[in-house]
């Protein structure tokens, strides 16, 4: 992919960083007034134009309505803008590689050459979402988890070391080096990118976008990237441009500092409820303000990190002295750090105290100084609760669980002196990208242990715990500082450098645990370290997920229970049988600062990093089948030929209106990716469960959702198959089932859509608000319209997932404000036609005609959330991929 365009506002300029020199695209030379006030975020984006503008795909007025921006604090122009990079994870990366593979073999049906199918920028994927904990709390459990990861995965692994082989641009780093998204922060990221282009040296910002939503924690670093469907990044990787809104920019104003006792995830938890109340959903935020000089720039990853979860498309904070100091930490040479320092400076990008303040859409302010010790649930992660309030909360939210239920029940455990109750924590895990690439909070959660093993404290029999750093770096401190010997202790085992918990790879609970769950109907809680608390993700026996920092799962592992007031009430007794309290094992801010000092330090950086892309001996053994097209096994059940592009011609078929639709289902709000497309386990009984047993595969290995990517069969039969989603077709029922109309039939979702498909009958999906939230699971979208859904209505779509339905051929529509399902009083009975897609405009008003069973006929007009012309030309052509395949078959 070509690195520049024309320049015809005659920017590029040079740089002389010692003795080297870099071309660069200088902001200052484009002679827009009123720049320097440019949000950061925005800068980054006004050099994407600057450094393209070909007079075709950019413009001078796109770069002129940058500047214009100033005036109204938002705009309504469309840009196109071209990543530097693309970041995947292997749940995501897996599909992304099986369509690359697809699209190499539809090109060459259609005439074309399989080499056009290849990554024009350069793709990083890192394999992080596959390990499970099935064993913890032992000194072998890595080991052990290491050997099932591959027996599990050794076909997928197969698959994405052929794409290492047959694709340029595309470097895959193997099991068991960490999360993608803090790999990408200690090492892959470089704030500054460097390329040659026709014999010189270029420097523009690292850019990104990411198959998955926590891409966003790169902007702690000054790094501008967010997550995007596979469907998009397959496009961005082949050289299409993200079509984007110049987005409004939200400026958070930080001041003062953490207080003794707290923690970066308090402040975290606290930023993402006040940005969810402020409503930042298709917005960035930018971070500013004073504050950030007290701000450790791990802190500032773990703010950026959880911007899916406050809504925003990305949380950033600017280059600054930090962001060095950072840099340096992590074992980045020193000619890089002069790069990013020379050009930040050079392009206005640069933060100290002599920088103008940025002009913003909108603003807010926290004073870090009022932050609490908190934790967030039980199942939203904007849902902060303080400390103190914990075990109320906890018995207030039992009656949403079970709704006869108003206090709280135990059973005895089988073959276990004790009682389990609601509110017992089963899960506690310290887990994820958020807090794991945080020394200040795993140093503490080490900390912790060894105050609570000195005091003869132990965690309780019936929480499966683990530890899951982030990075090779956190076990070699945790190691060197002497700490992991009593997390260990507590049983906070070393059990895989991966996403696990958080993802929903949490394996199996205790036997007689999940017995006695069973049993009493019990509302058993985890307490994760993580990210994402949505119902059903973290466990299907555990209803109640609460997030909080590494010191407070240790703290919870301990309690047992979430019917106990930390601040108040012991954790238990010491030797000499007197209460420990949380205070009395509590690190101070001076006890974590010395621990990072004394033991954290670059070389472990370079040495851990030193040979990323190697993987382990089990990782060189796989065979690999080399060879331009992918040779498909007809048996695998991991693997499979999707049908995207069966039967596709070089030019789309004209788009014609929806007639006579059936709804699918019709939901509520704050439906995420993981209702629509779950991660984690696959239920013997369910439709993908009886594919796996009909095709030979015993039910120990059916492994999750999130492995099995990669085979469309299982996918589509996955979709709208979480075990907690609520359709309204069938009140009091939960799991994906549906009322197929007109026999009144309940059945699975996925057998009504093949009976509908059958028919010849289109479908339709009815949501509420917030449809869509969660993660950017590109499946969501694809196992939608395998299932024949031709149209999304809802009263508000999360931003990556309304794209992806784009990107997958399917119509997002969204209710005028006071219409809603309810309103319109739809049962599920009706049947919907969608008129004036002949001649679609972006966001235009369609009409929804409503035929009810009794005959009668009444309409609504709803808006067509197709955005940009661009994503009209996707619509036309069924899809993202179908479009860029065309333009590639053309030539």
């Amino acid at each position: 992919m070509a690195l520049s365009g024309h320049d015809t506002m005659k920017t590029r300029r040079t740089l002389k960083v010692g003795s080297r020199e870099y071309d660069y695209f200088s902001l200052e030379a484009a002679g827009l007034s009123g720049i320097e006030r440019l949000p950061n975020s925005l800068k980054v984006l006004l050099e994407n134009l600057l450094r393209y503008e070909d007079g075709r795909s950019v413009t001078t007025d796109d770069v002129k309505a940058v500047a214009a921006w100033l005036e109204n604090r938002r705009s309504d122009r469309e840009i196109a803008y071209r990543p530097a990079r693309v970041l995947m994870q292997d749940f995501t990366g897996v599909p992304a590689v099986v369509d690359l593979a697809a699209m190499r073999e539809a090109v060459t049906k259609l005439g074309g050459d399989p080499e056009s199918i290849n990554p024009l920028s350069p793709v990083d994927l890192v394999i992080d979402h596959s390990v499970m904990i099935d064993h913890f709390g032992t000194q072998d459990a890595l080991g052990k988890n290491i050997a099932v990861e591959f027996q599990r995965n050794g076909e997928r692994y197969a698959f994405l070391r052929w794409g290492q082989k047959a694709f340029d641009n595309f470097r895959v780093v193997p099991p068991g080096v960490g999360i993608c998204h803090q790999v990408n922060l200690e090492y892959l990221a470089r704030v500054i990118w460097s390329a040659e282009e026709n014999g010189r040296t270029l420097a523009f910002p690292d850019t990104l976008v990411g198959t998955d939503s926590h891409t966003t924690m790169v902007n702690g670093l000054g790094v501008l990237g967010w997550g995007v469907g596979g469907i998009e990044a397959e496009a961005a990787m082949l050289g299409q441009p993200v079509s984007m809104l110049i987005p409004e920019v939200v400026g958070f104003r930080l001041t003062g500092t953490l207080p003794e006792g707290t923690t970066a995830t308090d402040l975290v938890l606290t930023v993402t409820q006040m940005l969810r109340k402020k409503g930042v959903v298709g917005k960035f935020v930018e971070f500013y303000g004073e504050g950030l000089n007290h701000l450790p720039l791990t802190d500032r990853a773990t703010i950026s990190n959880m911007a899916p979860e406050y809504g925003a498309t990305c949380g950033f904070f600017p280059v600054d002295a930090e962001t060095l100091r950072y840099m340096r930490f992590t074992g980045r040479d020193e000619e890089t750090v002069a790069l990013v320092e020379a050009y930040a400076r050079a392009q206005g990008m640069w933060h100290d105290e002599n920088s103008p303040e940025p002009v913003f859409t909108d603003t807010l302010s926290l004073d870090m100084g009022t932050v609490q010790p908190s934790l967030a649930g039980p199942s939203r992660p904007q849902d902060r609760v303080t400390l103190a309030a914990v075990s109320g909360a906890f018995g207030e939210s039992l009656s949403k669980f079970v709704p006869d239920r108003t206090q709280v029940t135990s059973v005895p455990v089988k073959g276990g002196a004790y009682r389990l109750e609601d509110g017992a924590v089963v899960i506690a895990a310290i887990t994820s990208c958020t807090n794991t690439s945080n020394p200040s909070v795993m140093m503490a959660a080490g900390l912790v242990a060894k105050k609570a093993v000195e005091k003869g404290l132990t965690s309780k029999p019936w929480v499966k715990t683990s530890l899951a750093p982030g990075s090779q770096v956190v076990a070699a401190y945790l190691e060197e500082a002497g700490l992991q010997t009593y997390l260990d202790t507590l049983g906070f085992d070393i059990a895989g450098f991966g996403c696990t918990t958080c993802i929903g790879n949490s394996g199996p609970l205790i036997d007689e645990v999940a017995a006695a769950i069973d049993e009493g109907g019990l509302v058993a809680a985890s307490v994760i370290s993580g990210n994402r608390n949505f119902e059903g993700r973290i466990h299907a026996q555990v209803r109640a997920s609460y997030l909080a920092s590494p010191p407070l799962v240790v703290a919870y592992a301990l309690a047992g229970s979430m019917n106990i007031d930390l601040t108040t009430q012991p954790l238990g007794q010491d030797k000499d049988g007197n209460d420990v309290y949380l205070k009395d094992i509590w690190p101070t801010a001076r006890e974590v600062s010395d621990a990072i000092a004394s033991f954290v330090t670059p070389q472990m950086f370079r040495e851990r990093y030193g040979a990323v892309f190697t993987g382990s001996q089990e990782w060189q053994d796989i065979t690999v089948v080399e060879g331009e097209t992918y040779a498909w096994d007809p048996e695998s059940t991991y693997v499979r030929n999707p049908p995207y592009f069966d039967g596709m011609g070089l030019e789309p078929a004209p788009v014609q209106d929806i007639v006579g639709a059936r709804p699918l289902a019709i939901l509520g709000d704050s439906i995420t990716t993981d209702h629509i497309s779950p991660a984690g386990s696959i239920k013997a009984d369910s439709p993908a469960g009886r594919y796996l047993t009909e095709h030979g595969v015993s039910r120990a290995d059916f492994n999750s959702y999130g492995s099995r990517r990669g085979n469309h069969e299982v996918m589509m039969r996955g979709t709208f198959a979480n075990i907690r989603i609520r359709n309204k077709m069938t009140p009091g029922v939960e799991g994906g089932v549906t009322c197929h109309q007109p026999s009144g039939e309940v059945m699975a979702i996925y057998d009504a859509a093949m009976a509908y498909k059958k028919d010849g009958v289109p479908l339709v999906v009815i949501g509420g608000k917030e449809y869509g939230s969660g993660s950017s699971r590109d499946w969501a979208a694809k196992g939608t319209n395998l299932l024949g859904v031709r149209a999304v209505i809802v009263e508000s779509f999360e931003r990556i997932h309304r794209s992806n339905l784009v990107g997958m051929g399917i119509l997002p529509l969204q209710f005028q404000d006071g219409v809603s399902a309810e309103s319109l009083g739809l049962t599920g009975t009706e049947t919907f036609d969608i008129r004036g897609l002949e001649s679609l405009k972006p966001r235009q008003m369609l009409e929804v005609v409503v035929h009810g069973a009794d005959g009668s006929t009444r309409s609504f007009e709803a808006v067509c959330r197709i955005d940009t012309l661009d994503e009209i030309d996707y619509y036309r052509n069924g899809g993202i991929l179908q479009t860029v395949l065309r333009n590639i078959a053309k030539g």
